[in-house]
């Protein structure tokens, strides 16, 4: 796989769980959109900076980059304060801010605070694409999941981490929820995360598969999930271009 065109020369550099295979996704759809209209792109939970770097490369004119993140400021529950300590302890917005600005000149609209507060600072279908890795609390994911559904366009999509890490189970409950409870469309998963959409899934699904006709190095195999069609995605050991 080309990881140069994924993420950059030097994002590898940035500490942070950001796989080849999800930065070439990340790619891909953010390229896919390129006859969209101007819109924002939302990172909730941004830690260090690493896909923030990328999505920050595809801002085009008239787009907006927001990021939500505590950072250092307390969380507002218990629950969530052991989660941030013991999985970020030391966080500081400094440290994003300086990763940030080593790949691009000026830094996204940046919110401190609960990812709770980001439809103050997105409007309704502004958003084209949203990623979101924050809290793994099922009651936290729930409600960015709901936050995330009323940002988006019906062309965006939207992207979920640690929707099956075995560290996450609350996270796994409110996506999978989302499929079936509230009109998420799956695309695509990878081992650590699933592809989205509140619009038609079936023009990005087609068109993904034959990108990834043309690719070497990811084997890839299709799913059906009540009347989900969704693809599974992963490095191949050997160079291998179509399905097995």
């Amino acid at each position: 796989m080309d990881t140069d065109m994924a993420g950059g020369k030097g994002i590898e550099e940035v500490a942070g769980w950001f796989s080849p295979l999800d930065q070439l996704l990340f790619t891909w759809f953010l390229r896919g959109q390129c006859e969209e209209p101007p819109g924002d792109l939302v990172e909730l939970g941004v830690y260090l900076g690493k896909s923030a770097i990328l999505v920050g490369g595809h801002l085009r004119p008239g787009d907006r980059f927001v990021v939500c993140d505590l950072f250092e400021a307390p969380a507002d529950e218990d629950e969530n304060r052991r989660e941030c300590e013991g999985t970020y302890p030391g966080l500081k917005r400094s440290a994003f801010e300086d990763n940030y600005l080593m790949f691009h000149e000026r830094l996204p609209v940046i919110v401190q605070g609960q990812t709770s507060t980001i439809l103050d600072h997105v409007g309704s279908g502004a958003c084209r694409f949203a990623h979101v890795d924050a809290s793994h609390l099922y009651e936290y994911v729930a409600r960015d999941v709901d936050s995330v559904r009323a940002m988006l366009r019906p062309t965006g999509v939207a992207v979920f981490d640690d929707f099956r890490a075995e560290h996450a189970p609350g996270t796994a409950a409110a996506v999978w929820e989302a499929v079936f409870g509230k009109g998420l469309r799956p695309i695509c998963f990878t081992r650590n995360k699933l592809y989205g959409t509140w619009g038609d899934a079936a023009p990005m699904y087609n068109a993904l598969i034959g990108w990834l006709t043309g690719q070497t190095g990811i084997r890839w195999d299709q799913h059906q999930i009540s009347d989900h069609r969704l693809l599974r995605l992963w490095v191949a050991d050997r160079p291998r271009t179509s399905q097995w």
